[in-house]
């Protein structure tokens, strides 16, 4: 049997869904179906006349457009692999990304990104028609050719963690990962064929990329392209669109509820909203279920591509603070140190395994190893405890966790209840040096718009609700807090930042 891996999907979809609307982007510029795996097809033949081949990496710089998708696709087709990148990377990560993955070709949007090819010694090429003297991808030939006989264990993708603890490393992701968080993602959201997903994160993260854009394409589904965030035009999008279905972190939904056409916006439309990175505030809760939404909001990383857990909407209240149950080909347990099933409520280390789980990091045969336990279960680095119920609940990274006293401090449970205290947009918990405990928790919040906290009165407002270690010893209220391109909090820059202070 022909095995084509995730790179037989457009052609797929052309056959069964030819004149259905895969994609919108832009302001009103639509795609069918047949001209997405017509345009992949074509992509496909002009990555082949430029050598591109079996196993080979395909880099790809540049926002959310047709381009990446067809990308992607079109290096799938040919057994090579997709590497997209971090386009908020300094031009120092994006060479080492560029070099690790020994990059066969650069495409990149019309910028600076040329700069960084030649830095790193990689042919490029130019998203558009480009110019006469150097043609882009818009202009090159191409004819169909013979699809890659590819097997479910093969890479198709290498996506670079986010190297908050050091270099980043390239976790190499499966044509089998990829189809499995895709079909994870169509039973636990029950994505359908006339869902219209707003897609305004960047599908160079693999949230977007794994739990947004393939579901929806494996269905038929159509997605909007947008290539930044911007609440109001995310909003009018929702209402132009008739769309059914947007994912995106805490932030993201904040900064719509805040809106001031938050109100006036018709969303009836939306059905389906799916949160990450961190547990969703009361406050927005409560904002979205007045206006008749809820969540489903999850837990992963990039490592099992990335889906690992959903927590179903009916459950948002029932279960706050939880991310949720296994997804449906997923398995989840926590262990204790010695490496034994941790009692429920007992916090301990969150260990993954299914079909979604990567292959391994590229070229880091001992990193590899060591994220593996002896019987294949991923070591997430995450803490967390499962109630009697089997729901998830984190409590942080090995790395943030907060020895203070000798008593353990997991910064998520502090930062849950500081982003109900009103008038806090964000917040991070950190340890800092102290002579006395050793380590003390901090707490960066940032405000809402026309908020005014009174710093002194925020351990008074968690008395009670916390045991007197895990109160914060400072609060420090900062513009922005430092974040990747995912959302996540670069709590190593704030431990380093904070921590000289003091010290």
């Amino acid at each position: 049997m022909h095995r084509h891996g995730i790179g037989a999907w457009p052609a797929k979809r052309r056959l069964a869904s030819p004149e259905k609307t895969a994609l919108v982007h832009g302001d009103q510029a639509t795609m069918t179906y047949r001209e997405f795996a017509d345009g992949t097809d074509r992509v496909a033949s002009a990555l082949r006349r430029l050598g591109v081949g079996r196993g080979d990496s395909v880099a790809y710089f540049g926002e959310n457009s047709p381009d990446l998708l067809q990308v992607m696709f079109g290096a799938a087709r040919l057994g090579a692999v997709f590497v997209p990148v971090n386009t908020r990377l300094a031009p120092a990560e994006i060479d080492h990304i560029l070099a690790d993955c020994h990059a066969r070709l650069l495409i990149h949007d019309p910028g600076p990104a040329a700069g960084f090819a030649a830095a790193a010694g990689v042919p490029h090429l130019t998203t558009g028609a480009g110019t006469a003297d150097r043609p882009g991808l818009a202009r090159l030939p191409g004819t169909p050719g013979v699809p890659a006989e590819v097997g479910s264990d093969d890479p198709a993708a290498v996506i670079y963690t986010s190297g908050t603890t050091g270099r980043a490393k390239g976790a190499v992701l499966t044509h089998g990962n990829l189809t499995w968080v895709a079909l994870n993602c169509v039973v636990d959201y029950d994505v359908v064929s006339t869902d219209v997903a707003l897609m305004i994160s960047p599908l160079f993260h693999v949230a977007s990329l794994g739990m947004g854009a393939l579901p929806v394409i494996l269905k038929g589904a159509t997605l909007v392209l947008e290539k930044g965030f911007e609440p109001g035009r995310a909003l009018a999008q929702i209402e132009r669109h008739g769309v059914t279905m947007l994912s995106g972190v805490p932030t993201t939904y904040q900064l719509m509820a805040d809106h001031p056409d938050w109100a006036t916006t018709n969303l009836s439309t939306l059905a389906k909203l799916t949160c990450g990175g961190s547990a969703v505030p009361t406050r927005i809760l409560r904002a979205y279920e007045a206006r008749g939404l809820s969540f489903s909001q999850g837990y992963g990383m990039t490592e099992t591509s990335p889906g690992a857990t959903s927590l179903p909407p009916a459950m948002t209240l029932a279960k706050q603070g939880s991310v949720g149950l296994p997804h449906f080909f997923t398995e989840v347990r926590v262990v204790d140190a010695d490496g034994a099933p941790a009692p429920p409520g007992t916090v301990g280390e969150i260990q993954i395994a299914g079909p979604n789980v990567f292959a391994g990091y590229l070229g880091e045969a001992g990193a590899t190893a060591e994220a593996f336990t002896a019987d294949g279960w991923f070591r997430s680095g995450d803490l967390g405890y499962l109630d009697a119920d089997g729901y998830l609940f984190i409590a942080g990274r090995l790395k943030d966790m907060i020895i203070s006293g000798g008593e353990n401090v997991y910064p998520a449970e502090v930062e849950l209840l500081l982003g109900e205290i009103d008038g806090i947009s964000g917040a991070a918990v950190i340890g800092v040096p102290d002579e006395r405990w050793g380590e003390v928790p901090w707490a960066i919040v940032t405000l809402r718009p026309g908020a005014d906290l009174d710093t002194a009165a925020v351990r008074a407002r968690l008395a009670g609700k916390l045991a007197r270690y895990k109160l914060p010893a400072r609060v420090v209220i900062v513009d922005e807090l430092p974040r990747t391109a995912s959302g996540k909090v670069r709590k190593a820059d704030l431990r380093q930042h904070y921590g000289d202070q003091a010290r």
